[in-house]
């Protein structure tokens, strides 16, 4: 197939966004008096912003890109994610926020602290930041290969431009630019997908139907097959992992913790989650069924090598849409991964600050000065890690082996927490040692599918901290005793 160049105008309308986004940082710069400010918005934002913040930051390229390229190459299993994303939401609506807004916390890792002591937050403090920046390295690595795709400039020149661009705007107005940056992204990228999959319905003979029917003559329909394959992504296989990894994004993880947090009330936080919930129902159904889309659009073209799966948008996008609209849905792309960068920059900083207890007292630098600091620092270290990425393969893969390794045992410690009075941090230390092991075996040393691997590294985790504890001196901390209690008489 003929190379195609991404066009003037196509520039045009890439280069108008990317300055957009740099706008909104200058505009929020001015009002960034106080850390409370840089990292909380001083717990005033908008529950509809925030929740479309929380629903871009989490739906990234990796997913914007992986989803439509899975479907393509294996089958919808994943569609599976739509609906259990509203049945965990009770789970940690229940578990976990209204401890959170008792507390008046900054990161869900003070609760670790009021649970388990100042060394098992520092611990889950460090394993989150582990975890988001290989996720980083992931969500920057998609948009830039994209990019290398459909423009012809190196790959690494995309990924030192899109990791830059993200880490500016979000250094400069702190979480007040990230959420309504975020906000005009998840238009954008909803928007972008809308236009996708109308586009290929139209370019397919038959229409939507037609791809339907193909999508189950190749076996990509069967997602309900209760057979354990553990080399094959089926319903029930995913059904069970997501139910774990959404309690970790939604329930635990800094990045939508504190975004739910800068909401001032659980009220707000409530409707926020109802909402994602919701938009998660739609989003998911409708990527995989652009990769449905694009299966049937190629199945008969000889594309070439270097198309795989996670590139087929993109490059359907560049060859097969007018100038101008494939700008803008390159520019989707774009969205989906600052929408998720930016918010891990803000997150990591936060949990740098306030949970490792990093102040400006004694220099000559402000507090916010110094957030800023700490925000271009891991920028510049998340695009590093995004060459590392490029050498994985799948994106997918990439997202699944960061978030099995470091995020799992975090969501354990949380679980052991909240659920058990027997759990102690020196058990968890010995499920963590054997959920490492176990995570880069699990990863390394078998085909395992990587859908397996969060599960995996959650269950090691938890069930060895569970036993392990029980040869340790358990103590509850008072304020969490308090906690509970009040909890208990809320009903």
């Amino acid at each position: 197939m003929a190379p195609v160049h991404f066009g003037t105008l196509n520039y045009a309308v890439l280069a108008v966004y990317l300055l957009g986004m740099i706008g909104v940082g200058l505009f929020f710069a001015r009002k960034q008096e106080n850390t409370e400010m840089f990292f909380l918005g001083g717990r005033k934002l908008p529950w509809l912003a925030v929740a479309m913040s929380m629903y871009a930051s989490l739906t990234s390229a990796v997913t914007y890109l992986g989803l439509p390229g899975s479907a393509y190459s294996e089958n919808i299993s994943l569609i599976i994610v739509c609906i259990m994303s509203p049945i965990v939401a009770p789970f940690i609506l229940l578990l976990f926020y209204p401890l959170y807004h008792r507390l008046q916390v900054t990161t869900s890792y003070e609760y670790i602290e009021q649970r388990f002591g100042p060394r098992a937050r520092r611990g889950v403090a460090g394993l989150f930041v582990l975890a988001r920046l290989g996720w980083l390295g992931a969500v920057v690595y998609a948009p830039a290969m994209a990019m290398a795709v459909v423009t012809g400039i190196p790959l690494w020149g995309c990924i030192c431009m899109m990791g830059l661009l993200a880490t500016a705007y979000t250094a400069l107005g702190g979480i007040a630019a990230v959420v309504w940056t975020d906000a005009i992204q998840f238009v954008i990228l909803i928007g972008g997908a809308v236009w996708v999959a109308v586009s290929l319905t139209n370019g397919v003979d038959g229409g939507a139907g037609a791809i339907i029917q193909l999508a189950g003559e190749t076996g990509r329909l069967h997602i309900a097959d209760w057979k354990i394959n553990l080399f094959a992504m089926s319903g029930p296989v995913v059904a069970f992992s997501f139910f774990f990894q959404l309690m970790q994004d939604y329930g635990t993880d800094q990045v939508t913790v504190q975004r739910l947090m800068a909401t001032g009330s659980l009220k707000k936080t409530v409707k926020a989650v109802a909402f994602n919930a919701c938009t998660d129902f739609f989003i998911i159904a409708l990527l995989l069924f652009i990769g449905l889309g694009l299966f049937a659009f190629f199945q008969d073209a000889t594309l070439p090598e270097s198309i795989t799966p996670d590139k087929m948008m993109p490059f359907y996008i560049i060859h097969h849409l007018p100038a101008g609209v494939s700008g803008l849905l390159i520019t989707a792309v774009f969205a989906a991964a600052m929408s998720s960068m930016d918010s891990g920059l803000n997150s990591i900083a936060t949990v740098l600050i306030n949970d490792f207890k990093i102040t400006a007292h004694g220099s000559r630098l402000t507090d916010v000065a110094l957030a800023r600091i700490f925000t271009i620092a891991i920028g510049l270290f998340a695009t590093g890690v995004a060459f590392y990425v490029s050498t994985i393969g799948s994106i997918l893969k990439a997202f699944f082996s960061f978030m099995g390794m470091f995020g799992a045992p975090v969501l354990a410690l949380f679980l052991l927490g909240v659920l058990t009075r027997r759990g102690n941090f020196a058990g968890w230390t010995v499920g963590l040692g054997a959920s490492i092991v176990a995570s880069l075996w699990i990863q390394k040393g078998t085909e395992i599918h990587e859908i397996y691997y969060f599960p995996f590294s959650f269950l090691v985790a938890f069930g060895t901290a569970l036993l392990a504890s029980r040869f340790f001196k358990t103590e509850l901390a008072p304020v969490c005793l308090t906690a509970l209690r009040d909890r208990k008489n809320d009903g």
